[in-house]
């Protein structure tokens, strides 16, 4: 996804950028000062936690509707994980059907979007403020949160419009409008244009800028100072070079990236894991101890749950809407396969590649929090090898597999500018399909919306925008917010679609195509 750390974090990353020059200093101030000023109500409400706690409300806003599907749709997530790999593997897909992409590649460029920064140091800043037992509630709320990825992308692909080039545009901006006027249910289109706007500024925020700043980060780290426009420029230039391609061009490069990326980090994850295989019940041991016990800094167990509520929340999207413009192009009849196809995404992007990273934690090192110097990370010898503040915790991450791998910060760095790339291409879509939904079809407005947001990528690598960014990310949960009402309200034809398929598909009315 955009970066997944919470909005705090933003800032700290952000305004970790090389040295501007003093004219450049002075307009990224006066633009920060401008934002903060406008938006800062928003981003605080947003973000704003319940009184007397640190819980976000928006965090439960989307555990809650997580549990609410999982237990309407009596646990689809664990019924239906067989049949959802079947459709991926393509054993269901017949080439005639309408839509753009397959059902794999729906699914990458989807994971392309969530997959990122959250995985690598957003976990390490859980562990290290909610203990292991932080890990124990994020496979948990991962595990829930694959029951509302399945409700919004079957919506996704039912009210989808297909034009006659073989195109389609679909998300909760359609299924808000065309299923609220089929349940005769008012404000459809006030909730669409919200979502779509809310959306567009999500896309040039959190889903490019952001990652453009991360990803000079991490080359300037590695070959030495420059400025960032450079780096701006490049990046526009291969972004645009993939989407201008449309989404078919989109889903080449992430059927290939994706599983390449993936695969690498989880491999060096497991290496590092069986290096340690004494250690691996141990880990576990902590993890549920630290579950209902607390073995946290913050607050035992409510902390434990807490951070890793919100690292679920933060890392896969579930609810947030956007990966059902994404599955909404696949080539389908049937809605529900893609709901099924969905429900893995948040399966892979927490309950595996989250957890990965919290077990090469635990079992490499062992963190602790100062209230002055912020987050440090410990050898078995006890001495400090990485210090960072506590809302950055991609150098804890490398600090933890470096000290089993020594060159692995290399490949981690390769990563993280991987990661940056995907969630950029990916979020390029979404904001173009919110674009499309206000402004309408055709490839000149198409081309404008890929034009400012290949500008944007420039902006986002060489300028200071900490609160630009903090808006961005307040608008991609405020998303969040909107699609969940719609789906309260439309999960009812969910659960018909849902019916009709399982029935169809026990009688050996839907057969395989391989």
């Amino acid at each position: 996804m955009f970066r997944k750390l919470t909005h705090a974090a933003a800032s700290a990353g952000v305004l970790s950028l090389l040295a501007a020059p003093a004219l450049a200093q002075s307009v990224d101030e006066k633009v920060n000062q401008l934002f903060a000023s406008s938006t800062g109500w928003f981003v605080s409400f947003i973000f704003s936690p319940f009184p007397g706690t640190s819980f976000p409300w928006i965090v439960a806003w989307l555990v809650i509707a997580a549990t609410v599907f999982t237990l309407y749709f009596a646990f689809i997530q664990f019924r239906a994980f067989p049949h959802s790999i079947s459709l991926v593997k393509g054993d269901y897909s017949d080439p005639n059907d309408a839509g753009e992409v397959s059902h794999f590649q729906a699914l990458a460029t989807a994971l392309s979007g969530t997959v990122g920064l959250g995985n690598i140091a957003g976990v390490a800043v859980a562990v290290g403020i909610g203990g292991p037992g932080a890990t124990f509630w994020m496979i948990l709320a991962g595990l829930m949160g694959m029951a509302s990825k399945f409700t919004e992308c079957t919506l996704g692909v039912k009210y989808r419009n297909e034009y006659e080039d073989g195109t389609v545009s679909g998300g909760p901006m359609y299924y808000l409008t065309k299923g609220f006027a089929e349940r005769g249910l008012p404000g459809g289109r006030i909730l669409a244009i919200l979502f779509s706007i809310f959306c567009i500024l999500g896309a040039l925020g959190g889903g490019n800028m952001f990652q453009a700043n991360q990803a000079h980060q991490q080359i300037s780290g590695i070959v030495g100072e420059y400025p960032g426009w450079i780096t701006g420029i490049i990046f526009a230039a291969v972004v645009f070079a993939v989407i201008v391609g449309g989404l078919k061009s989109i889903a080449k490069v992430t059927e290939k990236v994706v599983p390449f990326m993936g695969i690498m980090y989880v491999a060096a994850a497991l290496i590092i894991i069986l290096m340690n295989v004494d250690k691996i019940s141990w880990a576990f041991g902590q993890i549920f101890e630290g579950a209902f016990t607390g073995l946290g800094v913050a607050g035992g167990m409510v902390g434990a749950l807490i951070q890793g509520f919100k690292r679920a929340a933060f890392s896969n999207e579930a609810g947030v809407g956007s990966a059902a413009i994404a599955h909404s192009a696949v080539r389908t009849k049937e809605p529900i396969t893609e709901g099924f196809v969905s429900l893995l995404e948040p399966f892979i992007d927490t309950v595996v590649i989250c957890t990965m990273t919290a077990l090469v934690i635990i079992i490499t090192q062992q963190l602790l929090i100062d209230e002055q110097t912020g987050l440090y990370m410990l050898n078995e010898a006890g001495s400090a090898i990485a210090t960072v503040d506590g809302n950055s915790g991609v150098s804890l991450t490398s600090a933890a597999f470096g000290s089993a791998i020594s060159w692995f910060p290399y490949v981690l760095a390769l990563a993280v500018i991987l990661f940056a790339f995907s969630t950029m291409i990916s979020w390029s879509y979404y904001g173009l399909k919110a674009w499309t939904y206000l402004f309408g079809e055709g490839k000149t407005k198409e081309l404008v919306f890929k034009v400012i947001f290949c500008i944007f990528v420039v902006i986002g690598a060489a300028a200071n925008l900490g609160p630009v960014i903090d808006f961005s990310d307040a608008a991609i949960f405020a998303m969040a917010v909107v699609n969940i009402i719609g789906l309260y309200f439309l999960m009812p034809i969910v659960k018909r679609e849902l019916d009709s398929y399982l029935s169809r598909l026990k009688s050996g009315e839907i057969k395989k195509f391989h």
